[in-house]
């Protein structure tokens, strides 16, 4: 099982689909192409110092926020717009329309509703990822390059790197083109 299946295991799928009245199916391809793009916009923003920083500070605020498989009705959903608007800033719209084109079924009005149910759980995932990284090596800096190694490694381990270069592109200055 790769880092990327326990991020998976915690999405409350069958939660979200009931809450917003879509079918299972339709809430699983949204959150399919969801989860690499959301870890792979937090990987953008480490590429500065700043960027890094602010993560590190949001996955601080954020760390056992979450724990296990939460229901979708207990997530904050306006931390969750925060979120998704701190990760993909002004290209937030650009964004939920390359998911929603990638998702078998999922339109972009279900891929808006699904994002800030989402961000907050992998933010919280991350967190403990992070910062049990850093706690067995503490003599290591951890801003930048520990915080981009990490969600690299997520997205590329689970082959979501190709998937999703393409689908970012230059949307957020990184990814294939």
């Amino acid at each position: 099982m790769s880092q990327f299946d326990g991020l998976l295991e915690m999405i409350p799928v069958d939660d979200i689909a009931k809450q917003l009245g879509i079918d299972e199916s339709v809430a699983q391809s949204a959150v399919d192409q969801i989860l690499p793009t959301l870890v792979s916009g937090l990987a953008a923003n480490t590429k500065s110092e700043a960027g890094a920083q602010s993560l590190e500070k949001a996955l601080t605020k954020h760390s056992g926020a979450i724990t296990g498989r939460p229901k979708a009705s207990a997530i904050d959903t306006a931390d969750g717009e925060k979120i998704v608007a701190n990760v993909f800033g002004s290209k937030k719209n650009d964004v939920v329309a390359a998911v929603a084109s990638k998702s078998d079924t999922a339109d972009e009005s279900i891929v808006a509703k699904i994002l800030p149910i989402v961000a907050p759980i992998v933010l919280s995932w991350v967190a403990s990822q992070f910062f049990n990284k850093k706690a067995d090596a503490p003599a290591k800096k951890t801003s930048g390059g520990g915080l981009g190694d990490l969600l690299g490694g997520l997205v590329s381990g689970k082959g979501g790197q190709d998937a999703i270069g393409d689908l970012l592109g230059g949307l957020l200055g990184g990814g294939k083109r």
